[in-house]
């Protein structure tokens, strides 16, 4: 499955101002990098994928529908899935845009 570019779109109208902004193909989907830090992507098996802070991992899955993600067999802390339905409204996409680029921003930029 090809990510979702109309969502792809959407986050890009959120994120467009932050400085470091890169775009990138990975993990079957569109990435979005602040500093060359992943912060948000739309995911090519739908929905986006969300890098936060680890230590919100468990207050996330507690108290949001989104999963960790897994990589070969394990789930990554602070990595999550969140699925489409859960990024349908402007205020829903925000607000995990906003965890993302925020984790993004205050890791030191790759060089």
């Amino acid at each position: 499955m090809a990510y979702d570019v109309e969502l792809a779109d959407r986050i890009r109208e959120l994120v467009g101002g932050e400085a470091e902004l890169t775009e990138m193909k990975m993990f079957g989907g569109l990435a979005f990098l602040i500093g060359g830090n992943l912060a948000v992507a739309a995911s090519g098996q739908g929905g986006v994928l969300v890098r936060v802070d680890p230590a919100q991992s468990e207050t996330l899955v507690a108290a949001t529908h989104a999963r960790p993600m897994v990589m070969r067999g394990r789930p990554m802390r602070g990595w999550f899935r969140v699925d489409p339905d859960d990024v349908r409204t402007e205020s829903q996409l925000a607000r995990w845009v906003e965890r993302g680029t925020s984790y993004a921003r205050s890791l030191p930029a790759k060089r």
